[in-house]
Parts: structure tokens; C-alpha cells; sequence
């Protein structure tokens, strides 16, 4: 997956997942996500809108990079820029 052509994504599951990752293709029941994080605890006050708004807060457990496959997806969330730099530094 090339940086240029993947944007940064929230992709919730079935099973209460949510992942922040840089994906290419977000159709469908799979997605493939590159330097994935998971949000173990939000810690947000507006739920997970919030984390793509704006970030992961300073209550926020976020989980170490991995490239992954997240599968029965529910939703995908476009990420703003500022949210991008907090969840990269989280």
C-alpha cells in the first residue's frame, strides 16, 4: 500500500472494535488497514465521532502499530488531519 494512495481511517466492527489505520479500499465486509491502532479505552466524552474529529485524549488506551485485517465492518470514519496527528503520537 503506497502512503500516497491509502488515507487515514476509523473502522468499527461488529464485535466493538474500532481501529485507526491508513487504508486504500474501505468497500466492503474487509478492510485492510496499515500502521493499525486500536482504541482499547476511548476515554472520550462524545464517543467515537470524537476520535475521528478530534483524536484520542489523554484518558485514551491506544494499542501499538500493526498491519491488519479487520473483518465484519460496521462503519468507516474519514479522519480529519488533527485527529491523524494525535492518534500518531498517542
Amino acid at each position: 500500500m503506497s502512503e500516497n494512495t491509502s488515507r487515514p481511517v476509523i473502522v468499527c466492527t461488529e464485535h466493538r472494535g474500532v481501529f485507526f489505520g491508513y487504508a486504500e479500499d474501505t468497500a466492503g465486509n474487509t478492510i485492510n488497514l496499515k500502521r493499525a491502532r486500536m482504541a482499547i479505552k476511548f476515554g472520550t466524552r462524545r464517543g467515537v465521532m470524537e476520535l475521528a474529529e478530534t483524536g484520542p485524549t489523554s484518558s485514551s488506551n491506544i494499542s501499538a502499530r500493526a498491519d491488519i485485517e479487520v473483518r465484519k465492518v460496521t462503519a468507516v470514519f474519514e479522519v480529519t488531519p488533527a485527529a491523524t496527528e494525535k492518534w500518531e503520537s498517542a
